[in-house]
């Protein structure tokens, strides 16, 4: 093994240092203004990255960040980390999310925010040239699937932020938008799932797709239905050292178990913390309580905050940002989300306002459309431009849509037109 120079870790850590200083810096800032504190800590990687200290100051960011390979596949670890751990994480939450009320609403809005997007998404290729977008592993189905999943993704963990900065957590509105949304990414990460399985092969054939397609599906399915079973004996068991040693440790073990038993598949490392987070969140909670609460202020503290900056790092708006085709994806892939909701939600009967607001709300890109952007730029599907166009375009929706529901309360209007969910101006009213 060949060890790191002195320099070379004196370069490392002090790049960490300064993403950490400017992503949480950053991130306190646009929390207290009511916004979604991943995108600062994005901003905070950007201004370190190419396009700003880069551009201004090209030996300082060239020493910190570019000078030698070794440094730079250190930090590409810390980007992992942070991301399985993001991953595993949001899985904890999944299970709470999920409301059994509503259910017909709930299919209906599913279907509606899914399955239009999703499909215009998928034939986009064949009415625009997206080839000068295509990755290394120039791979055209592996892009479609990841065009579709742009254009059908929600970011849970950005509305639900929102949705508590502003108080409305506990409406039947929310309660609706995080079941709908929680289901609906379940199963665009399986999607995307198999689209990282093809990206070995330059020509796909119907077999690879259709055997990548299975493996991923009795994947999820198993690990969903099966381990949680297993996990609970096995922590039951009086020989599980591990767990007896240390909780938290036989947490991070059964994640990182998870991602690597995926990578072995073929199935992409975060989609294996993803389902370890969810099976996690359905064991015992008093028991694992602690234990999750200790991994998520670590990893929220330490690994999450790295992973957006140097999502942030990697932005080269100087070079790799085309503005027309940023303006005609965020349209597109807005469209049709908002169609597709909307028309959902009038079949239920639900009015303008309330079916635009739902819509608003499933159009929010925030972290899983960046951890979408990472995962297919990171693998070789798609290129810098259309990386940094599908950040920009999560970034973008996220602030929108902080925006656009504190426009509404502070209207007061209802975000959805029922008795069982007026707004916080209307509450105290009825009281």
């Amino acid at each position: 093994m060949n060890s790191l120079t002195d320099m070379e870790l004196t370069r490392f850590f002090f790049a960490i240092v300064l993403l950490l200083l400017f992503s949480h810096t950053f991130g306190f800032l646009l929390n207290r203004l009511k916004l979604p504190r991943v995108i600062g800590e994005i901003f905070g990687g950007l201004l370190l990255g190419p396009t700003a200290l880069g551009y201004f100051f090209p030996n300082a960011y060239t020493w910190l960040f570019s000078a030698f390979e070794s440094e730079g596949k250190l930090i590409s670890l810390m980007s992992w980390l942070g991301l399985i751990l993001l991953m595993f994480i949001s899985g904890f939450e999944i299970e709470k999310s999920l409301d059994r009320e509503d259910r017909k609403i709930i299919l209906v809005l599913i279907i509606g925010s899914t399955v239009l997007p999703f499909v215009a998404g998928w034939v986009a290729p064949s009415v625009y040239d997206f080839t000068p977008y295509l990755g290394v592993k120039n791979n055209i189905v592996a892009l479609q699937l990841v065009i579709a999943i742009a254009t059908a993704i929600t970011s849970i963990p950005v509305i639900s932020k929102i949705f508590m900065d502003l108080g409305v957590m506990n409406t039947r509105f929310a309660k609706i938008v995080l079941s709908i949304a929680t289901i609906h990414d379940v199963l665009l990460w399986i999607v995307l799932a198999v689209a990282t399985g093809l990206v070995s092969a330059e020509t796909p054939s119907i077999w690879q797709i259709t055997s990548s397609i299975i493996l991923t599906i009795v994947f999820f399915g198993l690990t969903l239905f099966l381990m949680p079973r297993v996990m609970l004996t096995l922590i039951r068991s009086r020989y599980n050292l591990l767990i007896r040693s240390s909780i938290s440790g036989y947490v991070l073990f059964v994640c990182f178990l998870f991602a690597a038993i995926a990578s072995l598949l073929s199935v992409n490392v975060v989609f294996g913390a993803l389902l370890a987070g969810i099976v996690i969140g359905l064991m015992p909670r008093k028991f694992l309580r602690p234990a999750k609460n200790n991994v998520k202020d670590f990893s929220l503290a330490l690994f999450v905050p790295l992973y957006f900056a140097i999502v942030g790092l990697k932005l080269d708006f100087v070079h790799n940002f085309e503005p027309l085709f940023f303006l005609f994806f965020l349209a597109f892939t807005t469209l049709f989300q908002l169609l597709g909701t909307v028309l959902s939600a009038k079949l239920l009967k639900t009015d303008w306002l309330s079916s635009f607001n739902l819509g608003v709300a499933m159009s929010t890109r925030g972290g899983p459309g960046i951890v979408l952007a990472t995962v297919a730029f990171d693998l070789g599907i798609i290129n810098e431009v259309f990386f940094v166009t599908l950040v920009s375009i999560a970034i973008v929706t996220s602030l929108f849509a902080g925006t656009w529901f504190k426009y509404v309360l502070t209207k007061g209007w209802q975000l959805l037109n029922d008795s069982r969910d007026l707004s916080p101006s209307t509450q105290g009213e009825t009281k």
